[in-house]
């Protein structure tokens, strides 16, 4: 029987139910209402503690807005890509991330964007790139350096984070072409072909030529800044092969970048040691804003 998806890696998948199993992140860890509830009540306190300028509009339509959570003045830029499979939650989940980058005097911005299925892949990835430009003309008016910024994005987010390196600044823009000095990317999706095939197709809609346009693992750039690739080892192996093979085509293309696996994390604690202003994971980040 022909597979419904085979990865470059080889791997074969002939069921939805195979699928499923891989690209369900809820159902693999015990007690998933336990993760949301601790991004909410984080994320909450986190904004009560924090300096913050909340529902900031970055473009035309009542989604496009995003929160500052100003670090020291002169000190870097992460704007960090939420996820949610494209078809849930916004920034207000995710302050939390704001904690440890703002403790080392980065300027933290957090966009929300519009979901499928009311609007397409193509319209997220466009609101994407338009909260990165609208940080980068605007972010000095929250004391932070334009020219030090990195893009961070978890789990779809982390595709968000990989599509905006495939940016053309300077033509489409008006911007510099090296205005991302680097990039992380944590569990994110990099090849969207097996996704029309689980349980959130019904949600997202993705059509046959958006999933082509929309895979990073297609549409590599030809030059990019720095970027690296992480993902927890307590998931689904589709996670690690997601990042395996993306990293492994980015490096193949002559384009600079790092894998780095996390074995003790599962999808949704890997996150939590952005909250930690000493963490690896936070010190890594910041690393990247410097180019």
């Amino acid at each position: 029987m022909r597979p419904l998806y085979r990865a470059p890696s080889g791997i074969a998948f002939r069921s939805r139910e195979e699928l499923n199993q891989q690209y369900d992140i809820e159902v693999s860890v015990p007690d998933f209402g336990a993760y949301a509830e601790q991004y909410v009540g984080e994320s909450a306190r986190a904004r009560d503690e924090l300096t913050c300028h909340l529902d900031v509009s970055y473009g035309p339509t009542l989604d496009e807005r995003l929160d500052v959570f100003p670090g020291e003045p002169g000190g870097p830029v992460v704007v960090f890509i939420h996820g949610g499979y494209w078809k849930s939650l916004t920034s207000a989940e995710f302050s939390l991330v704001a904690r440890g980058p703002v403790a080392r005097g980065a300027t933290v911005v957090i966009p929300t964007y519009a979901l499928c299925p009311r609007v397409t892949i193509d319209e997220i990835v466009r609101q994407h790139r338009a909260a990165v430009a609208w940080t980068y003309r605007n972010i000095a008016n929250y004391g932070a350096d334009p020219e030090r910024l990195a893009v961070v994005g978890h789990s779809a987010g982390g595709h968000g984070a990989a599509m905006v390196l495939d940016t053309y600044w300077a033509d489409d823009y008006g911007l510099p072409q090296d205005l991302v000095r680097g990039a992380c990317a944590i569990s994110g999706l990099f090849d969207l072909r097996p996704i029309p095939y689980t349980f959130a197709q019904p949600d997202l809609q993705f059509t046959a030529d958006q999933v082509m346009r929309n895979s990073p693992i297609l549409n590599l750039p030809e030059s990019a800044p720095p970027l690296l690739v992480t993902h927890g080892g307590l998931q689904p192996a589709e996670m690690e092969r997601q990042s395996v093979d993306y990293i492994t085509a980015w490096r193949a293309a002559g384009l600079p970048g790092e894998y780095w696996p996390r074995p003790e994390f599962n999808h949704f604690d890997e996150i939590m040691a952005l909250t930690e202003p000493d963490s690896e994971l936070t010190e890594r980040v910041l690393g990247l804003a410097k180019g």
